[in-house]
């Protein structure tokens, strides 16, 4: 299972994985998962909204197995602590920290059952905090410890990766970059398709293996 699978890095991770995976694709809408699904060869939706608790239990009692889940959704809303409102921290832990815990604890009898894995998408940001992002680098600090906990509790039983991938080349940054009024230049960020080889990396390793945390960032050589 892909969250967020529809566009960005979730999408560039659902095509990374079609070939050797039955691929679900995370979404919140049937208009934006579908026409994922009718690209991939072996794939079906997954239609939830992640912030509505019952819609997410919903969605998740039709599953009867699962070998993965890779937490690819996500916002980013940047602003100074002083800029920053109560609803724009809360949106933000909702969707980056609390909807993750939540649909993996749901999840979490199906992936024992298979000894399998969780991914999430983490952040540079989810290692540093800068002027402006402190609400987003907050959330994704807490996604780091949430995940760093969930593989000490699981550790035996599942194998759980962080990948924290730099500026990424997605309709995110290029909203972020707009919003800051600077120039947008694809070149300088990573491609989608980089991020979701290092989500492929993580589920291939061999089963004596777990790779536990990736940074992945813009080489400058491009």
């Amino acid at each position: 299972m892909i969250t967020g699978a529809s566009r960005g890095i979730g999408r560039a991770v659902a095509d990374a994985l079609a070939s050797d995976w039955r691929v679900l694709v995370g979404g919140t809408r049937i208009e934006t998962v579908q026409p994922v699904v009718d690209l991939l060869p072996d794939a079906a939706p997954f239609v939830a909204d992640l912030t509505d608790p019952m819609a997410v239990a919903n969605a998740a009692a039709e599953l009867d197995s699962l070998d993965a889940v890779v937490h690819s959704a996500g916002i980013c809303e940047g602003g100074t602590i002083a800029q920053t409102s109560r609803q724009t921290w809360s949106r933000q832990f909702e969707l980056n920290v609390v909807a993750v815990a939540d649909l993996t604890r749901l999840l979490l009898p199906l992936l024992r059952a298979s000894h399998g894995q969780v991914v999430t998408i983490n952040s540079g940001a989810g290692f540093h905090a800068g002027a402006g992002n402190g609400s987003y680098s907050a959330s994704k600090f807490a996604l780091r410890a949430f995940t760093d906990a969930l593989r000490e509790e699981e550790r035996g039983r599942l194998r759980v990766a962080s990948i924290h991938p730099g500026r990424v080349d997605t309709d995110m940054q290029v909203a972020l970059q707009a919003r800051a009024g600077r120039p947008y230049t694809p070149e300088a960020y990573l491609r989608p398709e980089s991020v979701a080889a290092a989500v492929k990396l993580a589920l291939d390793a061999t089963e004596d293996a777990v790779i536990e945390s990736v940074a992945v960032r813009p080489s400058g050589l491009q």
